[in-house]
């Protein structure tokens, strides 16, 4: 469609990121727009809302240097698009996916709308299958698997940031005929010191090969940031659903999105719900998290891993509370391991992965690694609570064997949860057999008889 454009001087107003404009053509709602000044600069935008007499315009970069009377936009008459293609791995993107390597525009293989591939709901597949992250308390603990959406709730201050390099640099499939693996990392409203630890971080690891590195900074306006997520997406979907990949999209900080969500909606009047987010930020973040997954008839899948810090490390504020109901379970830092230098601080009985039964096991990664991960919880669990007894009667006054869980606990946190490079599962594995055999086998209720006769009692000293 050729594009349309309103009359010079159709402006009547400029409020932040939005151009009010009078409508005198006929235009759609989240239609694709560029907004044009005296100069001829030219600002990519869209259509946020409309009525018979006025066309409200999303300028998607800074809004300085826009007068009334020269400004001029364009209509394109669909909504955004995005030009991918198979060279897209290996690149360093802006949030709206203009190179910010010096390299050429992505050769267009295919031109995919930002909000999505359509998807019959029936045509999705159950999860299945395992990614190993190189994160023991992640691997053994709470495993991601193919398709899920499981989201990493951080706090201020915490390595949150440091983790998802890592992760994004480990993270591998087992079984490497099971097609090629790709990984989509989006920085949302970073600031440019940590955009630049991210590039540097996958130069030199030698991922970027296998990763499209996409990077909204703090600089840039609230209403592109709004963007990032939905073009990392619409990369993934294409590198999993066309080209038969099975690709992680790491999206941190979704906290920076939900700002920008509720500093865009207040500038268009939308009344606030709780702490001041609007009222559909539910149904947006859905319309994101729900692009994760499987589809029948097809190799590839999407797994999400979405990073939010939460406010005052408050895990029923809307953010992590929206995010968890739409989600398959979570990741925790903590910050008192962080103070403990404990490196990653994953608090793990808060954690969960809902999925984890159907990706892991003899067919998936080993058949004793669900038992294994059972009892590690179970004992964990139990040194937690002889802490607290510990702490108000002393270490003293503790049984024999209440003791040892609290050896145990300590153990669990400094040798399992803490590390300094990645693991396999099978060197995770190794570490929690290793753990358990501290402790009696009378008290390792989650095993059977033979499980532990084949990794216990054979090493139990006497």
């Amino acid at each position: 469609m050729k594009p349309e454009i309103a009359s010079i001087g159709a402006a009547t107003r400029i409020d932040g990121p939005l151009i009010y404009l009078r409508r005198n053509i006929n235009v759609g709602f989240n239609e694709a727009v560029e907004v044009v000044d005296a100069r001829g600069r030219v600002r990519l935008g869209r259509v946020a809302e409309l009525d018979d007499d006025t066309i409200i315009v999303e300028v998607l970069e800074s809004t300085a240097g826009l007068s009334l009377p020269d400004t001029r936009v364009r209509f394109q008459g669909e909504p955004l698009h995005f030009n991918v293609g198979p060279d897209i791995l290996g690149r360093i993107l802006d949030g709206v996916g203009r190179p910010l390597d010096h390299g050429p525009p992505v050769s267009a293989v295919r031109r995919l709308r930002i909000d999505g591939m359509s998807i019959n709901p029936a045509a999705r597949a159950q999860p299945r299958d395992f990614i190993e992250t190189g994160v023991s308390a992640i691997d053994l603990m709470n495993s991601l698997v193919r398709g899920q959406k499981l989201p990493l709730f951080s706090g201020g201050g915490l390595p949150h940031d440091r983790l998802a390099t890592a992760i994004a640099h480990q993270a591998r499939l087992r079984d490497e005929a099971s097609g090629g693996f790709a990984v989509v990392f989006a920085a949302i409203g970073v600031p440019y010191d940590t955009a630049d630890r991210f590039r540097e971080a996958m130069q030199n690891s030698g991922t970027l090969e296998h990763t499209v590195l996409f990077l909204n900074l703090a600089s840039d306006s609230s209403t592109q940031r709004l963007l990032t997520p939905r073009y990392a997406l619409t990369a993934a979907e294409y590198l999993a659903f066309i080209e038969g990949r099975h690709v992680l999209v790491i999206l941190t900080d979704m906290t920076n999105y939900c700002e920008a969500l509720r500093e865009v909606s207040a500038s268009h009047g939308d009344i606030p719900s709780r702490k001041g987010y609007p009222g559909f930020m539910y149904s947006d973040l859905a319309s994101l998290f729900e692009r994760a997954g499987c589809i029948d008839g097809l190799p590839g899948s999407l797994t999400q891993l979405p990073i939010l810090t939460m406010p005052a490390d408050d895990i029923t504020h809307p953010i992590p509370d929206l995010s968890g109901y739409i989600t398959e379970g979570q990741i925790v830092l903590d910050r008192d391991l962080d103070r403990r230098d404990i490196y990653p601080p994953i608090k793990v009985l808060p954690s969960l992965s809902r999925l984890m039964k159907d990706g892991t096991g003899g067919h998936y990664t080993h058949e004793d690694h669900p038992a294994l991960s059972n009892q590690l919880y179970a004992a964990y669990a139990r040194a937690i609570h002889v802490r607290v007894l510990a702490s108000v009667m002393g270490t003293e006054g503790l049984a024999e064997v209440d003791r040892l869980f609290l050896e145990f606990g300590d153990h669990f946190e400094q040798k399992l949860v803490h590390q300094t490079a990645a693991r396999s599962l099978e060197q995770s594995m190794s570490i929690g057999w290793e753990l358990l055999r501290k402790l009696p086998p009378a008290e390792l209720t989650r095993l059977n008889d033979a499980q532990i006769k084949r990794h216990i009692r054979e090493e139990t000293p006497k």
